[in-house]
């Protein structure tokens, strides 16, 4: 049923672009470039352009989908599959590449990945790129699969496909087959499970409560064995283990590290294992952690100081306090309520804000915050309670170079890669020429012209990927010859070529809208491998 929709869905939006293509419309010159202060150019919420259509690549023509496709290799696998090796092209697990096939080697490896037996209508992606120095061309050591979802071969006998990304991978060796096949012996990675944090942590930690069970290792045993009375009976040691001994016996530093404990963690960290699992009350609860201790880092670590010296009982002057009643926390409870706290103690010792920072939860939460702050659609929600993949997701979306991309798709850990994004949503703030350092755009002129994000990938008729970001308006480019309309990526909207006006590099293009109730009427699609790493 789910097929059918998705089917009735297409159909639909192919007889709308039909019906742009039968309308009889003119297209305006471009004669230089658009006036930015157009009254007329559309913003958020003023679109008439269907963002569903772009990631139909309806230019590539009637394409069929493929049957029998193999689904995930468990991780670890070797394989060997038909590589293809792109410049310009960083692909992620769940993202979208349409390739337009023309070479032979490249039409022999795609036939080749059709009929293969093991991970059928399977091939590998590499990213290819420039020496800085030399100018040599070197291959990237971590690709991703790419599973054939639809194919037609044309009369030329060239090939069109869509692809879409499934696995990682590291390349172990390659080759190139007689029929002129790029083939390689990859190694599926291992992806790792995202954790929460502190309740796994806590899971490996043994609980503090230990101490009252003299768990201790045997250098411990000894100093606090020699803190003993020397006649103590070794068969009365639960009443040597009463309440007010236990705190004697602790020493000033292990006082300070146990108070320090408690005190830095609100309810949530002080579970045991019984505490549930539940989703919606670990949200909950760390929000109101995160209330209680992360104002903000450096009000956080002094307050952890000042719990320190107070559990301590040191004073301003570093003096121990004579007057436990009045400056130590210990001497305002109960015997009774301090052994308590010891025994409901969080099973680690760090505070809660220092969890949190690799807590892979938390981390997608402010993930997705940042991206609705900076780039705004699509929605990254649906994927908070799956960080792993709207870790991949961002990645494939996020509008930066193509070099930062791939180092993303090397980053091994959710937690790591989310916080990278984070840092790199936090400073995206303009688009320069790689080549010059010209400033292209700013992140207030960005543009989703896709419901798959702010960046796509799309092929020329020539056979070339190119991946490209959308901006509203765009400085410092020339165009480069007329409007054309045939083998446009968005279709409504005629290309133009457009270079960097300082160092005549191509930068990408200017789209200019056919129909004159299409909004936007224009907007900019500028290329990533074009675009500088440092974004600031």
């Amino acid at each position: 049923m789910d097929e059918d929709r998705i089917l009735a869905r297409e159909r639909y939006q192919i007889e709308q672009i039909r019906e742009l293509d039968d309308e009889v419309l003119q297209i305006e010159e471009v004669e230089g470039l658009p006036d930015d202060s157009d009254d007329d150019q559309a913003r958020p919420g003023d679109f008439t352009f269907d963002t569903c259509l772009a990631p139909l690549h309806t230019y590539l023509g009637e394409v069929e989908d493929t049957h029998h496709r193999t689904s995930f290799v468990d991780t670890g696998a070797i394989l060997t599959l038909p590589l293809f090796y792109l410049e310009g092209v960083v692909l992620f697990p769940e993202a979208t590449l349409p390739l337009r096939i023309i070479q032979p080697k490249f039409i022999a490896a795609v036939e080749r990945a059709m009929g293969q037996v093991d991970s059928s209508f399977t091939i590998g992606v590499v990213r290819v790129y420039r020496d800085p120095n030399s100018g040599s061309l070197r291959s990237a050591a971590v690709g991703t699969t790419a599973e054939i979802r639809q194919y037609r071969r044309l009369e030329d006998g060239s090939v069109n496909v869509v692809t879409r990304g499934k696995q990682r991978f590291h390349v172990r060796r390659h080759w190139i087959e007689a029929d002129g096949a790029q083939c390689g012996e990859i190694e599926i990675i291992e992806e790792d499970l995202p954790l929460r944090m502190p309740r796994d942590a806590f899971g490996r930690l043994p609980p503090l409560r230990n101490l009252s069970s003299r768990n201790f290792p045997d250098a411990a045993k000894s100093h606090h064995k020699a803190k003993r009375h020397r006649d103590a009976d070794e068969n009365n040691d639960s009443d040597a283990e009463s309440e007010e001994s236990f705190l004697t016996e602790l020493t000033l530093s292990e006082m300070r590290l146990h108070q320090t404990a408690i005190q830095s963690c609100s309810a949530y960290d002080m579970i045991d294992e019984s505490t549930s699992s539940d989703d919606e009350k670990y949200v909950c609860e760390s929000e109101l952690c995160s209330g209680k201790s992360q104002s903000s880092d450096g009000s956080s670590r002094s307050k952890y100081r000042r719990r320190i010296d107070a559990a301590s009982g040191v004073g301003r002057k570093g003096a121990i306090n004579q007057s436990p009643q009045k400056e130590d926390a210990w001497g305002k409870r109960g015997m009774p309520s301090r052994l308590n706290q010891f025994r409901a103690v969080p099973r680690a010792f760090w505070p809660h804000w220092v969890y949190q920072m690799y807590d892979s939860f938390s981390l997608a939460q402010k993930a997705a915050d940042m991206w609705k702050q900076v780039v705004g659609a699509p929605s990254m929600e649906g994927f908070v309670r799956k960080p792993d993949i709207l870790s991949f997701s961002i990645a494939s979306k996020i509008p930066i170079s193509e070099s930062t991309r791939q180092e993303l798709l090397e980053i091994n850990g959710v937690s790591y890669r989310l916080r990278r994004e984070i840092e790199l949503l936090e400073g995206f703030d303009r688009v320069r020429c790689k080549n010059c350092q010209t400033v292209i755009a700013r992140r207030s002129d960005m543009l989703v012209m896709s419901n798959e994000g702010p960046l796509g990938a799309y092929v020329n008729p020539n056979g070339f990927v190119h991946e490209i970001m959308t901006f509203y308006k765009a400085n410092g480019l020339a165009l480069i010859g007329r409007p054309r309309e045939e083998y446009s990526w968005f279709p409504g909207y005629a290309w133009t070529i457009s270079n960097c006006a300082t160092c005549e590099r191509h930068m990408g293009w200017l789209f200019t809208a056919i129909n004159k109730k299409l909004k936007p009427k224009y907007f900019w699609g500028v290329r990533s491998s074009q675009v500088a790493d440092d974004m600031r």
